[in-house]
């Protein structure tokens, strides 16, 4: 029948569109990546009598043939547990599994800690390149960064909470001269944002664990 993808907020809970609102109170099912992430999400705007699945990396291809499945005959919701379903996200794999069998994908825009990165820039940055998550496997992981550090332009990256040090640290030894921004724990009460040269952040940010997004300027 439909798939909606809903955008949630990066952390303020009441960041969620009006729209985005409407399409989960209406939605038939709704496809989470976390379960108790997501339901806890639904239960704090009074969304609490849905039939729930879920969808994330470690969802198989039966899984999502199983999804589709769901595609066809109801009205469906994906969220993630923040941000836009489907950027940098497995709920792409379901978008194009409904496309290929002309099922209607809607996407409601919403919160984007990308965006909010580079709106508290104060800078027109026109290109970047996004590079995402790197590698959590040390060898693949620092081949990335060596690439990474001939782009002269500007580069947006993020990574799991607990790998905030090691990136700070990482960043420091391939982009000492570089300016950075990066904003932690964003929309939230613990949110700082900082601007500092590369190779002083690590003795400006003691935090050990937080999520947060990085945006390397141009050289």
């Amino acid at each position: 029948m439909s798939l909606y993808l809903v955008a949630t907020p990066i952390g303020n809970k009441d960041d969620l569109s009006l729209r985005g609102l409407e399409i989960l109170q209406s939605a038939e099912l709704i496809i989470l990546e976390e379960r108790k992430e997501g339901s806890a999400f639904l239960r704090s705007h009074g969304i609490s009598d849905k039939d729930y699945e879920q969808l994330n990396e470690h969802s198989t291809t039966e899984d999502l043939q199983r999804l589709l499945g769901f595609c066809k005959s109801k009205k469906v919701a994906l969220i993630t547990d923040c941000g836009t379903p489907g950027f940098a996200d497995p709920g792409a794999n379901l978008v194009r599994l409904c496309r290929d069998q002309k099922i209607e994908v809607h996407s409601l825009p919403g919160a984007s800690s990308l965006m909010t990165l580079l709106s508290l820039s104060g800078q027109r940055i026109d290109a970047f390149t996004f590079r995402g998550f790197l590698s959590a496997e040390n060898e693949l992981r620092k081949k990335q960064w060596l690439e990474l550090s001939k782009n002269k332009g500007a580069i947006i990256l993020m990574d799991t909470p607990y790998r905030l040090q090691k990136t700070l640290t990482e960043i420091a030894e391939h982009f000492s001269t570089r300016k950075v921004l990066i904003g932690i724990d964003l929309t939230q009460e613990t949110e700082q944002v900082i601007e500092s040269l590369a190779h002083k952040l690590p003795g400006q940010i003691p935090i050990k664990k937080a999520e947060f997004i990085l945006l390397i300027y141009p050289a």
